[in-house]
């Protein structure tokens, strides 16, 4: 544990505190110095989330035994009068806000299927969870930032790709920041988004059957285990953070855990500078090999010279296809995308991509 404090005196907010990247993003925040009121809806003896036991008290007394001031205070961020309350007594108790995570989502009601065969109100829900209680959080808390004209605001999401709500959402987090940098550059306030990479977190060692300890177990069933990280790595990158004099140069940036530890030299707390990106570049140029063999194989089997019609981007994982010769040329364009490349079936992608070609053509 680092002896220093550099966040000793600051005040930061964590929302969507009680597990996973919130709950080590909480702690880091904690064992530098902070106090950090932990929101969530999942107290104990009242949980939110089915089959989870976690709850933000539980995080708060990490954060304390950590050398932080942990505070938990059960928040529901989508509605707005409890997020104007929660800021009511940061103001009243603290004087001031530093540090506003916004880590709420709604990522248990994601569905891994085609946009047309997903549930609307479990989309819509995702949205409310995680974009509104994004903006309705950030818009309560900034009074506060305003007033002492400086201050951090990270918005957790996830470069990755997915289905379309779970794009839609992480996709919206970017914009978030993007669009709130220039309003707020004046005030000396930052907004960035940061991506964790493969995130170890409870549900996730659960559903590999692993735990902490014996986690490398799991890259037998998937290989990006291998460049995994705890939920605290996450979290010491958001103190690198708002430890730098100089964040405000990053403002409406897309950031990530592995870049940062990289810039500001921390690791995780089993001493690894675990670094995803690395461990996904050889696997999907493998990957991606097998996906053009497979495309190339389905056109020539119906008769087409593919080298005629067919464009294969390694560098943006992109299939296209000429629809017509004539000029300006029509293409079909299909984005596959790190998710796709490495969990997708290759015989299922070039099949799917051919019929969208007949059906266009």
């Amino acid at each position: 544990m680092p002896t220093s404090k550099p966040l000793e005196g600051k005040v930061a907010v964590v929302a969507g505190a009680t597990r996973g990247a919130g709950r080590g993003i909480a702690c880091m925040l904690g064992e530098a110095g902070a106090t950090v009121l932990c929101t969530a809806r999942s107290v104990r003896g009242r949980l939110s989330t089915p089959g989870r036991p976690e709850t933000i008290d539980d995080t708060a007394q990490m954060v304390s035994e950590l050398g932080g001031t942990g505070i938990a205070m059960r928040v529901d961020h989508t509605a707005p009068e409890e997020v104007r309350r929660l800021f009511a007594r940061v103001a009243s108790e603290h004087g001031r806000l530093d540090i506003l995570v916004n880590n709420v989502n709604g990522d248990d009601l994601y569905e891994w299927k085609p946009f047309w065969k997903l549930s609307l109100d479990n989309g819509f829900l995702s949205v409310e969870r995680g974009v509104n209680s994004h903006l309705i959080t950030t818009h309560a808390a900034l009074s506060l930032m305003l007033k002492k004209n400086g201050g951090l605001i990270v918005g957790i999401t996830d470069q990755g790709g997915g289905t379309f709500f779970y794009g839609f959402v992480k996709q919206s987090v970017m914009r978030i920041a993007e669009l709130l940098a220039p309003e707020l550059i004046p005030h000396g306030i930052t907004a960035v988004s940061l991506t964790p990479g493969f995130l170890r977190s409870e549900a996730v060692l659960e559903r590999f059957g692993v735990t902490e300890s014996n986690w490398r177990d799991a890259i037998k069933k998937d290989p990006f285990f291998a460049g995994s990280e705890t939920p605290f790595y996450v979290g010491r990158a958001v103190a690198a953070l708002a430890a730098d004099p100089r964040v405000i140069l990053k403002t409406g940036s897309l950031l990530s855990s592995w870049e940062l530890a990289e810039e500001y030299g921390f690791t995780d707390i089993d001493g690894a500078r675990p670094n995803v990106s690395r461990v996904f570049a050889p696997l999907i140029d493998e990957r991606w090999e097998k996906i053009v063999e497979r495309v190339r194989r389905e056109f020539e089997t119906h008769g087409i010279a593919p080298n005629s019609i067919l464009e294969l981007d390694r560098t943006n994982l992109t299939l296209r296809a000429r629809l017509s010769p004539a000029e300006p040329p029509r293409w079909l364009k299909e984005v596959v995308g790190p998710p796709g490349a490495v969990y997708g079936d290759p015989d299922q992608i070039a099949a799917a991509f051919y019929k969208r070609f007949v059906q266009l053509r």
